[in-house]
């Protein structure tokens, strides 16, 4: 299902920044269904997106070309309610997450080239861990929390992409040209309810 996802946004055109995810309609920010969608309701009062997901999977993501070079850190909040549990997120089975929000480097013409990096609040892999994805080696994951220490918490979250990408594909990157964010549990059967903030990238 993640390389389904690469794949569609491997020929995407570039935009301008990112605007307001909990704006209502969130404009400007495109929905993938993969199976069944995810609903996602804007919470303009509270400035934060609410993503609820009964075995289903779909995405929000928004085109743009990010300088690293210039702002390599991604800045989020988020909050979840439950983790999944019995899930083995290293295989296709288990590929279900809370809360994950992807950078995407498109391979050009060569999509089969595009890669993504995807920071997830696990259900069962350890705080900073790191893995490839269960359906394709072009995206790798990594446990920014973990478990149920957290629920029910905002938490804010700060990553430099450019030293996490070192550390996936053993490449520097300079440049990334989608941001997505999805709750998903189609592979599990199993239900998710998570809240996510604004993403922003910073100098530092």
């Amino acid at each position: 299902m993640l390389g389904a996802m690469i794949l569609a946004w491997a020929c995407v055109a570039f935009a301008g920044d990112l605007p307001a995810l909990y704006a209502p309609g969130h404009p400007g920010w495109k929905e993938k269904e993969f199976a069944g969608r995810t609903v996602y309701t804007p919470l303009q009062k509270e400035k934060l997106l609410l993503a609820e997901s009964n075995g289903t999977a779909s995405g929000l993501f928004f085109e743009q070309s990010v300088d690293l070079r210039a702002t390599p850190w991604l800045n989020w909040s988020w909050k979840v309610d439950n983790v999944l549990p019995g899930i083995n997120e290293r295989e296709k089975d288990g590929d279900d997450y809370p809360a994950r929000i992807y950078v995407v480097a498109k391979g050009g013409l060569a999509f089969w080239k595009t890669k993504a990096l995807t920071y997830v609040w696990s259900s069962t892999e350890p705080r900073g861990s790191m893995w490839p994805n269960a359906f394709t080696s072009n995206a790798h994951m990594i446990a920014v929390r973990s478990g149920e220490s957290a629920l029910g918490g905002m938490m804010t979250e700060k990553r430099n992409i450019r030293d996490d990408w070192k550390l996936a594909f053993g490449e520097d990157i300079e440049e990334i040209d989608a941001v997505a964010i999805m709750t998903d549990t189609d592979n599990s059967g199993q239900w998710a309810r998570a809240w996510y903030g604004q993403p922003r990238f910073s100098a530092r």
